[in-house]
C-alpha cells in the first residue's frame, strides 16, 4: 500500500515521514491553505531532503490548484518535485499539456460527490499517471485538506487503467476500514495526521502509515 503524507512544512515533518515509512511526501502551493509554502520555503525543504534522503526512494509531490505555466515553472525550479498533483478543475487537455511541457508524472485529484464524478475520472486515463479521489469540498472550504470524507462505497467496484489513491477525511482510526472497502493502490492524508491546522504530529503520522500498510 502506497502512503502519501501531504502538507509538509518543516524538516522534522520530512524526518517523521521517512521514519514512518511513507512512500510520497507532498508540499502545498495554494495560498488559502494553512499548509501553503512559498517557493523559497519549499526550496529549503527540498534541499534538506536532497542532503539527507536523496537515496530513500520517497517521491516528492508538489500540489497545485489550477496553476499557470509561470507558477509551475517557479514551483518546479525551486521544489524539484518528482510528481505534480493537480488539485483544481484542470481539464484533461490541460493536464496532458502540463505533463508534456514539464516531463513530470501527474497525480490528478478528482472531487467526488456522486457516482458520476467517479465515471468522469476516466477521461484522465490518457493524461494523468495517478488519480486521487477526494471529497468535493463545500463552497466555503479549500479544494482539499479539509478532513471531509465522501461515500467510499462509490468506489467499491471501481476499476481503472491507472493506479489511484483514496483521500478525504482519512486518519489512523479509519484508514484500515477505508482500504478494506475500496481497495486503492494508495492512500493520502493531510489534516488527519495533524495536531492543529498545518501542524503535523509525528505519532499520528507513524500510526497512520502503520495502519495503512498492515491492512493491505
Amino acid at each position: 500500500m502506497n502512503v502519501k503524507i501531504c502538507g509538509l512544512k518543516t524538516p522534522s515533518d520530512i524526518d517523521n515521514c521517512i521514519k514512518a515509512g511513507a512512500d510520497f511526501i507532498g508540499v502545498v502551493f495554494f495560498q488559502k491553505s494553512p499548509r501553503h509554502l512559498s517557493p523559497a520555503n519549499a526550496a529549503e525543504l527540498s534541499d534538506y531532503y536532497d542532503r539527507n534522503y536523496s537515496d530513500s526512494g520517497i517521491k516528492k509531490v508538489a500540489l497545485c490548484v489550477n496553476p499557470t505555466d509561470t507558477e509551475l515553472s517557479e514551483i518546479i525550479s525551486t521544489s524539484k518535485p518528482d510528481f505534480l498533483q493537480l488539485h483544481g478543475i484542470e481539464p484533461p487537455m490541460r493536464v496532458d499539456e502540463i505533463r508534456q511541457k514539464y516531463g513530470l508524472p501527474i497525480i490528478k485529484a478528482i472531487r467526488v460527490k456522486t457516482q458520476l464524478d467517479i465515471k468522469a475520472s476516466q477521461q484522465y486515463n490518457f493524461s494523468a499517471d495517478w488519480l486521487l479521489f477526494d471529497a468535493a469540498a463545500s463552497a466555503d472550504l479549500m479544494p482539499g485538506g479539509n478532513g471531509e470524507s465522501f461515500n467510499w462505497s462509490l468506489l467499491a467496484d471501481f476499476e481503472c487503467d491507472l493506479p489511484w489513491m483514496l483521500a478525504g477525511g482519512l486518519n489512523p482510526n479509519n484508514v484500515a476500514h477505508a482500504i478494506a472497502q475500496t481497495n486503492p493502490d494508495g492512500v493520502d492524508v493531510s489534516s488527519g495526521v495533524e495536531a492543529s491546522a498545518g501542524i503535523k504530529d509525528d505519532l499520528l503520522i507513524s500510526a497512520f502509515v502503520k495502519s495503512a500498510k498492515t491492512s493491505s
